[in-house]
């Protein structure tokens, strides 16, 4: 298979970094990956290769030779039912993704995944960022449900992962935690890296990276506390290991310390949290977008429980 030539223009958010750091945001391959392709001379820009050391300048035009994917097979189709379009136009697609679908194929996943089931449905989706990840800007896990946006066209794609990384796009969560939180709105500082002996899971530690959440309580229950939530920053797992290192795990969350009977009595098999609402400027057009998915089937049950006092 031929490698594909790719010609692009150094966006705003990264002028003045190295190349190797800014292609490795821009392009969503690896560092190793990126130094690899500036070892070989792959990357260039006005004809003469570029060394690692450089620095990149805002509207700077480079050309990238890349690499093989390493997934020559095509997505797998996954018709998926539950799968709902909130908004789609010819650059995006906003889907309410249900609980037990994830984003993107990935080794050891068996089941439906959003890009699998765009494609299933006849969508278009970007080519740009890794193969096995196609037009994903940003991603829930399996096992929360709510809006995710999936890029149509690689100028959508490289506008809303600099959005992303700008900080640029407000999304607001909901999701149930154990006890009363006291107080009742604040700010989560707390840098996350991976676990040290467990590979799927995260924790909180000071070497990790820059992780900021809001949180405010909606309304309290008998033992738990419904809250709503604004992520400042997207780490995967963010808001379930903030709230667990403050003592008070998402209902159901039990990788992060959740009380399992408490789940059991709510009917909670997963930690109770859903992506609401996602406001963002259009990439292509910036019309300004306000978008809304209700809760997932489970979450509206779990709190028809709780009205009706069964907590023990």
């Amino acid at each position: 298979m031929s490698r594909e030539a790719r010609t692009l223009s150094v966006p705003e958010g990264v002028a003045g970094e190295r190349i190797d750091s800014a292609l490795t945001r821009v392009l969503g391959l690896s560092r190793t990956a990126i130094v690899k392709l500036l070892e070989d001379g792959d990357i260039t820009t006005s004809g003469r290769a570029m060394a690692k050391s450089e620095r990149v300048t805002s509207g700077q035009v480079i050309d990238v030779l890349m690499p093989e994917p390493l997934n020559q097979d095509p997505i797998p189709l996954t018709p998926l039912d539950g799968l709902r379009v909130v908004y789609d136009d010819e650059h995006i697609v906003v889907v309410d993704k249900p609980v037990g679908c994830a984003a993107h194929p990935s080794p050891g996943w068996m089941g439906p995944t959003v890009v699998g089931a765009l494609l299933a449905a006849g969508y278009t989706i970007s080519t740009s960022g890794p193969s096995e990840r196609a037009g994903i800007v940003h991603r829930l896990d399996v096992g929360t449900s709510g809006l995710m946006i999936v890029a149509k066209t690689d100028i959508a794609y490289t506008r809303l992962k600099e959005a992303f990384r700008n900080h640029e796009v407000e999304k607001t969560y909901h999701a149930l935690v154990q006890g009363h939180m006291d107080p009742v709105s604040g700010t989560i500082d707390a840098p996350i890296d991976r676990h040290p002996k467990e590979d799927h899971r995260f924790a909180v530690i000071a070497e990790g990276k820059e992780s900021i959440t809001h949180y405010e309580v909606i309304e309290f229950y008998r033992s738990v506390s419904l809250v709503k939530v604004e992520l400042e920053t997207g780490r995967t797992h963010q808001i379930r290991v903030h709230f667990s290192a403050l003592n008070h795990p998402l209902v159901g969350d039990t990788t992060y310390g959740a009380d399992p009977v408490l789940g059991k009595s709510l009917a909670m098999s997963r930690p109770w949290l859903h992506a609401l609402e996602l406001r963002f400027k259009h990439p292509v057009s910036s019309e300004e977008l306000v978008l809304n998915a209700p809760y997932a089937p489970d979450l509206q049950a779990c709190l028809a429980l709780l009205s009706e006092a069964v907590l023990p």
